[in-house]
Parts: structure tokens; sequence; C-alpha cells
């Protein structure tokens, strides 16, 4: 899955945010500090966050970023999608040009395995994480190839 740092601090920053917002806002440098990222790093990531309307700000001392809306209704792909991050297995970024400008024989596979790990993180609420603090069991799969996955 090319998932990078982009998409895994915006999900983990959010995590903090909820866990540590409430009734007041909190500061970047806050999340910064227990998170161990760079403060700069965030302030790109939460620009973003803001423009996809899951935080909102607060200006002046004492001021910060609190979530849009609840936790449980902010889901960890929309987290994902808001900061440009694609949920993508395929060798080519999905345009079907794997090998030498044609589809390879298992871009469908790879494609539909990138829709089916969207769909998995559409489903997990930053509520959820808060629940288990990092552990959620998933849905049984319908198909049955899949008992029990978890986040880790």
């Amino acid at each position: 899955m090319k998932l990078t740092t982009r998409g895994r601090y915006a999900v983990t920053a959010m995590l903090d945010l909820a866990i540590n917002g409430g009734s007041r806002p909190v500061s970047l440098a806050d999340i910064s500090g227990r998170q161990e990222i760079s403060l700069s790093y965030l302030e790109q990531l939460f620009a973003k966050l803001r423009r996809e309307q899951l935080v909102t700000s607060a200006r002046g001392p004492g001021g910060g970023y609190r979530l849009a809306r609840s936790g449980a209704e902010i889901y960890v792909a929309e987290i994902i999608d808001a900061v440009d991050e694609s949920v993508d297995v395929t060798n080519c970024q999905g345009k079907g040009n794997c090998q030498q400008g044609e589809t390879c024989l298992t871009h469908h596979l790879w494609e539909d395995l990138s829709g089916q790990i969207h769909d998995f993180l559409s489903h997990i609420s930053l509520g959820d994480l808060m629940d288990g603090r990092g552990r959620r069991p998933s849905q049984q799969m319908t198909d049955g190839a899949f008992q029990t996955l978890s986040i880790r």
C-alpha cells in the first residue's frame, strides 16, 4: 500500500486532536511535541484538513484546532483523502499503463485491492480508534476470506 508519511502523520495528528481536544483548541505545537512530528509539516497538513472541513481553527492566545465534527463522524479514509494521499497498491498509480504503456495482467487485482483498503478505512472512525486506542477488529468480510483484521 502506498501510504506515505503524510497520510500516517495526518491520521496520527487527528487522533491526537480527538483525544486531547474537547472544549478547548489544541495547538499544533502540543501535537508536534507529543507525536514528534515537525511543526511546519503539521501546519501544511492542517491547512489541507481545514480546507476539507475536518478541523476548525481558532486564532490568538489559547488558539489552535478542534475537530469540525465528532470523532465518531470522521473516518480514516477522509483524513487520508484530505491530505492528497492515495490508497493505491498498483504500480501505475491506477493509470493502467503498468507494462510498457499497457495494462498488466494483475492490474485489476491490485486496483480492486486498493478499493477494498479504502473501503476498510472508510469504516473506521477516530471514535473507533479512541475506543480501542489504536486497535479495532474489523467487521467480518462478506466472502469469509478474512475472519479478523486489526490495526496495529
